[in-house]
């Protein structure tokens, strides 16, 4: 139940409650150093918590308060050691955020209003000091644990410690490796895209709104509901040209056409803050026909016969012919698990299209090219190599070393920040309301001056 409720704090500190649904309760119920916790902030989260679990316990506040006064000694802490964060990294998470809820709402700035009780610019306010908070203490979190290292020796000690019939049971796991090649867009396409962008331009100058106009036009889904807003960002946030073409751009210019990997964009330069700016744009992709769809195929199917007929290496037919701008490019062409950061995928974490490709593969066969679907709709085909295959099995150092690892180096993470806490306690001052007296869980608070 610890776990669960940990993982709800972290949630909870992640996600936006729902105004609407928060019920403010104005009752300090402790103090650490000159951070409050208020009421409503404990049973905010046990109402979530208890949503998700509902045969959660009354214990379960007294984890919360711990998790939050543990959260609220960092804040402390921060705060004491002048730990910086920018109001350029805040109005960008911030941008991030509600750019998020805006497009799981389809861009509905009416629906945001009343699921939030609150509009965009109010929300943002609401939300700019809890977001401050939480970037000061992943700040010091970092620092605390900044040091936790661990060498083979403590894998193996680690491993050791664990009772043999307490060793995890791994699924099977396989590697894989892909080839992709995207369609490219024929000219007449892209001259009849060029065209239509051209077009919209003139509009704009002509006096029409570029924001109703990117509503109506933009094929970008994400911020064409909005009017075609990116928000702010830093640079090193876009492509190339793009970037190039919007930090030359005076506040209120409207750019050129130019064109990029995803098509021709139009730009216009909303405000500038330092290094970073804040942009909107208009997209136009050209149409992607049957006939470019084929030819990307038949490439593929050309590159796949070479690898297979041993003419050229799989890494060589990666690093000449796979499109560079997908993250396993970099990485010899092997997808990297985001569950894990590691290779290794267990086949229920696969995308259908991989696990059914795979099913019947030997190692290191090469499948035949298959079309597949990006989140932003974009098209694509890959050639899916199987690199590894192990069978289920209990965990063991020879062939589960990096997962021990990484399960030894959380240990030690835990290790630091339970001892960094347990220290601050004791130079902090800390204040407990009475109704958490019987919580065991809060007994080393109770040990702050």
């Amino acid at each position: 139940m610890r776990q669960f409720i940990v993982f709800i704090f972290i949630v909870c500190s992640l996600s936006i409650s729902n105004a609407q649904d928060r019920q403010v309760i104005d009752k300090v119920v402790g103090v650490v150093g000159q951070e409050l916790v208020l009421l409503s902030d404990i049973e905010d989260q046990y109402s979530l918590a208890k949503k998700r679990q509902p045969e959660l316990g009354v214990e379960a506040r007294c984890i919360i308060m711990d998790q939050v006064l543990a959260q609220n000694l960092m804040l402390n802490q921060a705060r004491l050691d002048s730990i910086v964060v920018t109001d350029n990294e805040v109005e960008s998470q911030l941008d991030a955020r509600i750019k998020q809820i805006l497009q799981y709402m389809q861009g509905d700035e009416k629906q945001f209003e009343e699921y939030y009780g609150a509009t965009v610019p109010q929300v943002r306010a609401q939300f700019r000091v809890d977001l401050e908070n939480k970037l000061l203490i992943e700040r010091m979190q970092q620092q605390i644990i900044a040091d936790a290292t661990v060498t083979p020796s403590e894998v193996k000690d680690f491993f050791n410690q664990i009772p043999k019939d307490s060793l995890p049971f791994f699924n099977s796991e396989v590697e894989v490796a892909e080839i992709v090649i995207y369609p490219s867009h024929n000219m007449m396409e892209k001259t009849k895209a060029r065209e239509k962008l051209e077009d919209i331009r003139q509009q704009i100058i002509d006096g029409a709104q570029f924001a109703e106009l990117a509503k109506k036009y933009s094929d970008d889904p994400g911020s064409g509901a909005q009017g075609g807003d990116l928000g702010w960002a830093t640079r090193g946030s876009y492509v190339g040209e793009f970037e190039a073409e919007a930090y030359n751009l005076e506040t209120n210019e409207l750019s050129e056409v130019i064109e990029t990997q995803f098509g021709y964009h139009l730009l216009e330069l909303l405000e500038r803050r330092g290094n970073s700016i804040h942009v909107r744009h208009i997209l136009i992709t050209p149409e992607i026909t049957p006939a470019d769809e084929e030819l990307a195929r038949s490439r593929l199917d050309s590159v796949r016969y070479l690898v297979i007929h041993d003419s050229i290496p799989f890494a060589y037919a990666v690093n000449r012919f796979s499109d560079e701008d997908i993250p396993s490019y970099t990485n010899g062409g092997n997808l990297v698990n985001p569950k894990t950061g590691n290779t290794f995928y267990e086949v229920g974490d696969l995308d259908p299209d991989i696990y059914f490709t795979i099913d019947t593969m030997e190692v290191n066969d090469l499948s035949a090219p298959f079309q597949f679907t990006e989140q932003t709709g974009r098209k694509g085909y890959r050639a899916i190599q199987l690199r590894s295959r192990t069978k289920p099995h209990k965990a063991s150092l020879a062939k589960d070393y990096s997962k021990i690892k990484a399960a030894a180096l959380e240990s030690k993470k835990n290790k630091f920040m339970s001892e960094w806490v347990e220290q601050k306690i004791k130079d902090t001052y800390i204040e407990l309301d009475p109704q958490y007296s019987g919580c065991e869980d809060l007994e080393k608070w109770k040990t702050g001056y």
